[in-house]
């Protein structure tokens, strides 16, 4: 199922602080009134290291739901109390915020989340939102009713039980003591035992100060939710939610819809995916040539500069990609991104940068266009090639370079007229090559009477790539998001704005190859 985002129910904040704190006399467990009066609950935070309270699907927020109302054994909350009395979340981040959405009525779209996302929560959101809501109310009920339940002219039995519940039992709760580093330490290790973190999301938080964590934040949001670059002047605050919301719909929008049924799909595939943060995180490594050791090679960003110099240089190759500005090349997503279910590939992206990156180097984007039309036939028919050479160097990052270099040989041949075929079987017979075979592994799939999301997807795409819209001038497919209008007779030599003289091209072409 789709995990819930309820990052924004409990706040994030520094606590680097300077003191030690102790836990003597402060309270061993938290009930229901601590998130309902006001003594607690607006003075919970979560950690800035925290990751994202997004991990838990709709099925897991109940089960815990009616575990605390039935009173089963929940382990304890560890919070630390800094010197200024707020209340920080070392482990149960997702079980408070579960508890909490439920009594607020907020699985990431209510008044907390609106307040905490503006007018950025997408369609994806709202729609895992609601579903979760249906289910809780169907399988528990609303809040407010089981509290109102007692109230009413004719009770209703089972809500007046869970009533009574809720006025009886509580979690219990353990304190760090010691200073913020102490708390820190605690968290990691915590958080590596049982239900470890996911590892590039430890990297980040272990970087959390460095521009490029900051920029992957950033981008991954639009600029909403909580400000990483709070630090930062005002003005720098606002370049980096400026250029992070620019890239993140250059990246995310449209929204993507399974199954699949338009070609109009984005070029991350979905938001709301295990997948989202490492693939964001690598796009922004990858356009600004930071390798793998950075959290020993890159100092902390302490003004912003470093982070907006990632986030621009982002920018420039998302341009490229896919999007409207004259040096965009408008590579459709379902060619280079996707696979014929409509499953988004990580990997494909990361070659596809990779590739950008290297026709960039050696100033070959006319090259490219000259075979763009053959170039994704061979993507779309041969993709099982590409799979082969991840299998072989066990990894889409370590196959990269091959991958690449595989790219830039179709392409040369490609260039001398032999047709796709052709030009395959003298890839293969290349001694650096001599592992890909012309024959695809076809895994067995259990075959249902219905259609499954993936059938559905494969059908459409099927069918609609045969009369997908193409660029004028170098035949590729076109997507709405990088789609100008030429003339077909220049303006300077002659031509009207006609309909007869207009057609669809893709931007580096209209403004560059064409001149």
């Amino acid at each position: 199922m789709a995990k819930v985002n309820l990052d924004a129910i409990i706040p994030r904040e520094d606590f680097e602080v300077i003191g030690n704190q102790n836990s003597m006399n402060l309270f061993n467990s938290i009930s229901i009134s601590n998130f309902t009066g006001g003594f607690f609950y607006p003075f919970l935070r979560k950690p800035d290291f925290q990751r994202e309270t997004n991990e838990w699907d709709a099925k897991k927020i109940l089960e815990f739901i009616e575990s605390y109302i039935n009173g089963e054994l929940i382990p304890a909350i560890i919070l630390w109390r800094n010197n200024s009395g707020l209340y920080f979340v070392i482990d149960g981040a997702h079980r408070l915020s579960a508890l909490i959405s439920w009594i607020k009525d907020d699985y990431g779209d209510g008044e907390i989340s609106k307040k905490f996302y503006g007018d950025s929560i997408s369609d994806e959101h709202k729609e895992i939102a609601e579903k979760t809501r249906s289910l809780i109310n169907k399988k528990i009920g609303r809040y407010i009713d089981i509290i109102e339940a007692p109230n009413k002219e004719k009770p209703n039995e089972a809500l007046i039980q869970k009533a009574k519940n809720l006025g009886a039992y509580s979690i219990q709760v353990q304190w760090v003591d010691g200073d913020a580093k102490k708390a820190e330490k605690s968290f990691f290790k915590i958080n590596q035992q049982p239900s470890k973190i996911d590892p590039t999301e430890l990297k980040i938080l272990e970087s959390r100060k460095k521009g490029n964590c900051i920029a992957a934040r950033a981008i991954i949001r639009g600029g909403q939710g909580h400000k990483y670059w709070s630090d930062f002047s005002a003005e720098t605050q606002a370049e980096i939610q400026k250029l992070s919301k620019e890239i993140h719909e250059i990246i995310y929008n449209p929204t993507l819809k399974t199954p699949v049924k338009t070609l109009d799909i984005p070029l991350g595939g979905k938001l709301v995916s295990a997948q989202s943060l490492p693939l964001i995180l690598e796009f922004v490594n990858s356009t600004n040539n930071i390798g793998p050791d950075f959290s020993e090679t890159l100092a902390d960003d302490l003004d912003g500069s470093e982070t907006i110099k990632y986030l621009k240089s982002a920018r420039k190759i998302a341009w490229r990609i896919n999007s409207v500005h004259p040096s965009s090349l408008g590579l459709h997503p379902i060619v280079y991104f996707y696979s014929n279910e409509g499953k988004h590939k990580p990997a494909s992206f990361y070659y596809t940068l990779a590739f950008i990156k290297e026709l960039d180097k050696k100033n070959k984007y006319n090259d490219f266009i000259k075979v763009r039309r053959k170039f994704e036939d061979f993507l779309l028919n041969y993709d099982y090639l590409i799979q082969q050479m991840t299998r072989k160097y066990r990894g889409a990052y370590a196959a990269i370079p091959h991958v690449v270099d595989l790219y830039i040989e179709m392409m040369n041949l490609l260039s001398q007229n032999l047709d796709i075929n052709k030009s395959v079987d003298e890839i293969i017979k290349l001694p650096k090559f001599n592992y890909l075979t012309l024959s695809a592994l076809t895994e067995e799939k259990e075959i249902f009477n219905n259609f499954t999301t993936e059938s559905k997807s494969e059908v459409f795409i099927k069918e609609a790539i045969k009369n997908g819209l193409r660029c004028g001038i170098c035949d590729g497919f076109i997507h709405k998001n990088a789609m100008t209008i030429d003339h077909i007779t220049r303006k300077e030599d002659g031509g009207k704005g006609s309909a007869d003289n207009g057609q669809l091209t893709h931007p580096y072409c209209n403004t560059t190859y064409k001149n």
